[in-house]
């Protein structure tokens, strides 16, 4: 099965996730472009095994039983990145921090914000990532994908109907293979050191040394989730090995957990923020697979 592709069978997800937790997926594919992705979708609807699409994994829970069918990767086999004028054309599976050291290259601005973003540009474009008050809805031009059943598709901007960490891929089944974004003219020099300068913020205020997926919830109406965490005294709260970050609340880090640690403290952080301030935090992190192992 899947002779044809680059696939993994019984795939440790922990190796591909930045939170460095999760089960074996069944079957692991490492497609090089949107006609393999179609030919993958085929041969696993014809098997009747289920599909689940990722990227890098860096927003991501995997949990401990794995993830059962077919999961296709989005990465290291679709990551190029072409310049033509003022726009970039870029794979999903093209990391952000690429993404915007080819548009420093290119003299381009407008992607700085995302120079330090440990996801893809799919992944980017289907959650409207974004970082010191840039996202991926003011430079995207549109977006190439398939449908759920594999058919091509394109999107232009409005179709894409991002909203805050939000967009029309999230939940349609829609995967995405490539990326237009249109970026202004700019100094090459200036906007380097500026990617820099916003690198420089994250080190100091995010456990970048320590497995994470990011912040783990979204910021809510008028306020932020970190302020609210470190608000009601959790920093440093654990769950088995599962901890909130002591250097920036809104991180929920591994410190030698399992997912069923981790799902835990997401959920007794949420219910004591809510219990003391009324707010209810939902996660920015997707959760997928199953909680018990295959029998």
């Amino acid at each position: 099965m899947f002779d044809a592709y680059e696939v993994i069978r019984n795939a440790p997800m922990r190796e591909y996730t930045t939170l460095k937790l999760g089960g074996p997926a069944d079957w692991l594919a490492l497609p090089r472009n949107g006609e393999e992705i179609a030919g993958l979708i085929r041969e696993a609807r014809e098997a009747g095994m289920p599909v689940t699409v990722i990227g890098h994994g860096s927003n991501l829970l995997v949990l401990d039983g794995g993830i059962r069918g077919l999961t296709i990767r989005i990465g290291r086999n679709m990551r190029e990145i072409r310049r033509n004028g003022n726009r970039l054309e870029a794979q999903a599976g093209a990391m952000l921090s690429a993404l915007a050291a080819a548009a420093a290259d290119a003299g381009l601005a407008g992607l700085e914000f995302a120079g330090g973003i440990p996801g893809t540009v799919g992944g980017g474009l289907a959650m409207n990532a974004g970082a010191y008050d840039g996202e991926m809805s003011q430079v995207t031009a549109g977006a190439e994908g398939l449908t759920p059943e594999g058919k091509a598709i394109r999107l232009n901007r409005e179709e894409l109907a991002f909203g805050y960490r939000t967009s029309a891929i999230q939940g349609s089944g829609i995967i995405i293979t490539k990326a237009e974004f249109i970026l202004e003219p700019g100094e090459g020099k200036a906007i380097r050191e500026k990617m820099a300068e916003l690198n420089r913020r994250r080190a100091e205020k995010q456990p970048l040394d320590q497995p994470s997926a990011g912040s783990t919830f979204k910021r809510p109406k008028g306020g932020f989730a970190a302020a609210l965490i470190d608000q009601c005294g959790l920093k440093g709260f654990r769950c088995g090995g599962a901890q909130v970050s002591t250097k920036h609340a809104g991180f929920l880090i591994n410190r030698g957990s399992s997912s069923r640690d981790f799902l835990d403290l997401m959920r007794k952080v949420a219910e004591a923020v809510e219990k003391e301030t009324g707010i209810r935090l939902e996660p920015e992190i997707r959760v997928i697979g199953e909680e018990e192992a295959a029998s």
